[in-house]
Parts: C-alpha cells; sequence; structure tokens
C-alpha cells in the first residue's frame, strides 16, 4: 500500500479540485449572507499560507483565533496546519482570566480576531507571547492592542496558490482546551493523523453521514473542539457548508435551516429546545433536514420524541469529549431495529449516548479498576481509547486522568447495555449520595423536563446532614406556568423514581447557568444553593 501521510493536505485539496463549485454560505448577525464556493475558498487559504510565513511564525508555532463560525474560520482551519503550525481556537465565552491563562500556556504567537470581540481581547491585558494580532475583516477598529492588521489587507497581494508540503502526521495540527470546570482548563492536542481519522469517522454512515449531497450547519461553535469535527469532514467530502456568525436567535437558525436547505445540522440540547419552540410558532416545516444531532448533554426524552412527532425529523444524540476530538459514538438504530415504532426506538436507541465509531474502544470500571458487565443496570466509570482519543493533555497536565493501561479516564459515570449502547447515567461530580445509594442527576432532570410546564430543570446534590446528600432540583417554569414540589414529586414517582429519590425541594429559576459550550454549569448553581 502507499505509505500517504494522513495530514490536512488531504482533508484541503480534494474539495476545490472535484467540488469548485459546491458554496460556502456565512450568515451574519446582523442578517448580512456572504457566499462563496470551494474554490475561492481555495485560494484564499493559500494567500493566508503565504501571509503566515511571511508575518514570519515558526513551525509548530500556535496560532490562536478568536471568532465567530464563518468562511473567513474555515479558511483558517486549513491554513494554519498546512503551513506546519497548530490552531488553536479560542473560547470566546470564556473570562479574560481564563483566556489569558489559555493564551499564556499555549503560548499563543499571533491572535485572529472577530471584529465585535476585539474589546474582549483588550480586557486579557498584557499577552507577552503574542507578537501579531489579525482582526478578520476589511479594517481595524480602534484599539489599544499593538501589532494589529486587517485579514485582507493581510492576505491582500499573495498568491492563490502555495506548494503541498510535507508533514509528518504525527505532528501537533490543533490545539482546543477542556471547558476547565474542574481546576484550570487543559490542553488537548489534535495530530494531523488524529484529525484526519477524525474526520472519515464523521464522515461515515456510524457517525454524522456526511457526503457530497449534504449541506451541513454546525451550529456548535467552531472554537469547541472543531465544531465536531464538521468543518474538517464536510470540506472532506464537498458538501455544502453554512456557517451562524454571531448569537442568532432561533428564527434566524430555522430560516437558515429552511433557506439553504440543510440536511444535516449539529447543536447543544438547549439550541434544539429553542428551535423547536419556533418551528411550532411558525408552523414550519424541514423537509430537507435529514437528521439532527444533538450533543454536549443528554438531550430530555421529551424533545426527542417532540422533533419525530412533530416534525418528523430524528435526533441523533452523540457523545464524546474535546480529549476525543470529540466524536465517539452516535445513537444510530441497528437493521433489525428498522421495523420499530419510535417509542421503542427511543427507549433502547435514541435516549442512549450511542454506539462507539469504529475505531473507539469503551470499558466501564467499579472503584477497583474491574470492568462492570454491559447488563443494563450496573454503573461505573466510563473509560475511552483511540486513535483519536488524547493520552496526555499540553504539558503534562491532568496525568491522573490517564489509567496505567492505556485508557483515558473520562470522569462520566455509564451503564452499557447487552445490546452494545451505553448511557452516560451522570459525571462523576454530579452524581448524588443519599444514605449510601446513588442517584443519577442526568435521569431526573429529564424527567422533569418533559414536564410541560418546564422550559429547562437541573438537578444538584445539596448537603443533608442525616442522608449525606440530597437531590435538589433547580426549574426554569415555561412563560405563564406554575410549577410546585409536589407537582414535580408527582410526576416523578409517575415515571419510576422511588420515594427516597425524589427531591425536598425545588427552586424557581430564570435560567439555568451555562459553561462556555452551552452545558448546564451546575457549579453555578451548587455555589448557590450548597
Amino acid at each position: 500500500m502507499m505509505d500517504v501521510p494522513l495530514n490536512a493536505w488531504l482533508l484541503f485539496s480534494h474539495a476545490p479540485t472535484h467540488f469548485g463549485d459546491v458554496e460556502i454560505v456565512t450568515r451574519f448577525e446582523s442578517g448580512d449572507v456572504h457566499r462563496t464556493t470551494y474554490e475561492a475558498f481555495a485560494g484564499r487559504a493559500q494567500q493566508l499560507m503565504h501571509a503566515l510565513d511571511h508575518l514570519g511564525l515558526d513551525e509548530q508555532a500556535p496560532v490562536a483565533t478568536l471568532a465567530w463560525n464563518s468562511y473567513r474560520h474555515l479558511e483558517l482551519y486549513f491554513a494554519v496546519p498546512c503551513t506546519k503550525r497548530v490552531l488553536h481556537t479560542l473560547n470566546l465565552r470564556l473570562s479574560a482570566d481564563d483566556l489569558a491563562y489559555i493564551i499564556g500556556h499555549a503560548k499563543d504567537r499571533a491572535i485572529f480576531v472577530d471584529s465585535d470581540l476585539v474589546p474582549l481581547l483588550e480586557k486579557v491585558g498584557e499577552l507577552p507571547t503574542v507578537d501579531h494580532i489579525v482582526v478578520l475583516g476589511d479594517t481595524v477598529p480602534d484599539t489599544s492592542l499593538p501589532n494589529v492588521v486587517a485579514y485582507e489587507d493581510l492576505i491582500a497581494d499573495a498568491p492563490t496558490s502555495y506548494p503541498r508540503t510535507d508533514i509528518d502526521e504525527r505532528t501537533p495540527l490543533g490545539l482546543c482546551y477542556t471547558s476547565g470546570t474542574t481546576g484550570r482548563p487543559k490542553g488537548a492536542v489534535y495530530t494531523h493523523r488524529s484529525t484526519v481519522l477524525h474526520s472519515f469517522a464523521v464522515t461515515s454512515a456510524a457517525g454524522f453521514g456526511l457526503g457530497p449531497q449534504d449541506c451541513v450547519l454546525p451550529i456548535v461553535p467552531m472554537f469547541h473542539a472543531n465544531a465536531w469535527g464538521v468543518p474538517h469532514a464536510a470540506t472532506a467530502v464537498g458538501a455544502k457548508q453554512v456557517f451562524a456568525a454571531g448569537s442568532l436567535d432561533p428564527a434566524a437558525i430555522v430560516d437558515l435551516l429552511a433557506t439553504e436547505r440543510v440536511t444535516v445540522a449539529s447543536g447543544v440540547p438547549t439550541i434544539w429546545l429553542t428551535v423547536a419552540d419556533e418551528l411550532s410558532a411558525q408552523q414550519r416545516k424541514l423537509p430537507d433536514l435529514r437528521h439532527i444531532v444533538s450533543g454536549g448533554s443528554q438531550p430530555p426524552r421529551a424533545l426527542i420524541e417532540r422533533y419525530g412527532r412533530e416534525f418528523g425529523i430524528p435526533v441523533a444524540q452523540a457523545w464524546g469529549m474535546t480529549e476525543t476530538s470529540p466524536l465517539a459514538s452516535v445513537s444510530w438504530p441497528k437493521n433489525h431495529m428498522v421495523d420499530w415504532d419510535d417509542e421503542r426506538l427511543v427507549d433502547v436507541v435514541r435516549s442512549q449516548a450511542g454506539l462507539p465509531l469504529p475505531g473507539v474502544e469503551l470499558c466501564i470500571r467499579d472503584d477497583n479498576g474491574v470492568e462492570v458487565a454491559w447488563d443494563g443496570k450496573t454503573m461505573g466509570d466510563l473509560y475511552v481509547r483511540g486513535p483519536w482519543v488524547v493520552d496526555t493533555y499540553l504539558h503534562g497536565d491532568g496525568a491522573e486522568c490517564f489509567s496505567e493501561d492505556g485508557w483515558f479516564r473520562t470522569g462520566d459515570i455509564a451503564v452499557g447495555s447487552p445490546d452494545g449502547y451505553f448511557v452516560i447515567a451522570d459525571r462523576t461530580k454530579d452524581l448524588i449520595k443519599s444514605g449510601g445509594e446513588w442517584i443519577s442527576s442526568v435521569e431526573m432532570e429529564a424527567a422533569i423536563m418533559a414536564m410541560g410546564d418546564v422550559a429547562e430543570a437541573a438537578v444538584i446534590a445539596v448537603p443533608d446532614e442525616k442522608w449525606q446528600e440530597r437531590p435538589l432540583a433547580c426549574v426554569v417554569p415555561r412563560t405563564g406556568a406554575s410549577v410546585s414540589l409536589d407537582t414535580v414529586r408527582s410526576h416523578l414517582e409517575q415515571h419510576g423514581f422511588a420515594k427516597w429519590q425524589l427531591p425536598d425541594r425545588i427552586e424557581l429559576i430564570d435560567a439555568v447557568p451555562k459553561t462556555g459550550v452551552g452545558k448546564f454549569d451546575k457549579k453555578v448553581l451548587r455555589a448557590r444553593f450548597s
């Protein structure tokens, strides 16, 4: 067999050659829409490659982005690694303090920033490792930042072709930091090889099922684990790409899904909850949308059922982490399940974290490190390994997360079923231990969010003198609705929860706090109520 390096050029070069006329669309928060093609994208990306050389950045130099999803961000996705540098996507929803730590820890040499995010970068303060700041636009806004240039000026006079370089597939391609829910964020380094293999998995039918016939909309941010690998994968197969730049409201997302005829879209459950309400309000259908992918946290069963019943759109639940590049499993039905009714499919398949992708291995272990049975009831720590799973963090941080036998401990508590699916019962830090028995906060909040009067719900553990911990339900009622402790307890009891598991109190809140990537931020609730 030919020894062809698995590097970024392999993903980049295919689309402009065979899909040069396929569109890349960006809708901005203002409503303006920018359209380009793979052919034009490839020329501009290669102009950027020359510009990076002109800046004098060394090989393996980290080049950071602080940017929304857009065509320019996609150009950076390929230009940076194709010139042997490392793309570091910064989470624009982090605090200035966290950004300062991450930029310094990564030793970023250049930062490409969207114009409206320049004030955030100014708040970060001193940037001792950064030599260049490039504003992603035609002009530079008034700013106190040093050494600033406009992106379009940077690439304007550069050639539109760049010699294909020989890149070792095991060298770093990208860098993404964890959300830092416990301790400081840690850096996950993606290699060229791992990214190419992950892209192939994303395009496969076991992953997101992407091909040349598709139009994809990754609502998940490009700063979060490479937008779940969609930009790399879609470019590799020449699929049309649609980006939403900025914080678009549900009506704008629905309009984008409809007008661009999106076939596959990906985002966190909180996004799909608001989109479902908007679709109902508009009484609108999306006949082109083949399926949506929901990840980041377990979607409520009621949400999955609603999309199937009301809109005829399957919801595929995906599971992964920054450390798994991130896609590791998707909840697709097996061949013998094709004739099952929707309720049975939700019970067995769609409410699960899914089936591991080919190449990804999972095991569930008890407190002593011994594997437990996949019997549908025994909980344990979830471990994972595979060719796109990290084996260390940047600078050797978090060594305790890696087992001696070469597995990564995810921090999730999982239950495996006899038919090969698994479900995330909880995060280790979110399990509630009451009187020596475990209560899953994830299962309870999913059940509460199935109530018609509930918009959102998060369940946390609060200290208890007698039982050690008890569950507290933090509930966001729908507008005009009333939710009480009695109605919540009665609903949970009707849905199989034992009396000892039921919360002793609820707190009505305006909104569940979210992390920078849209997950429920329970540490904020614990600080508030514990």
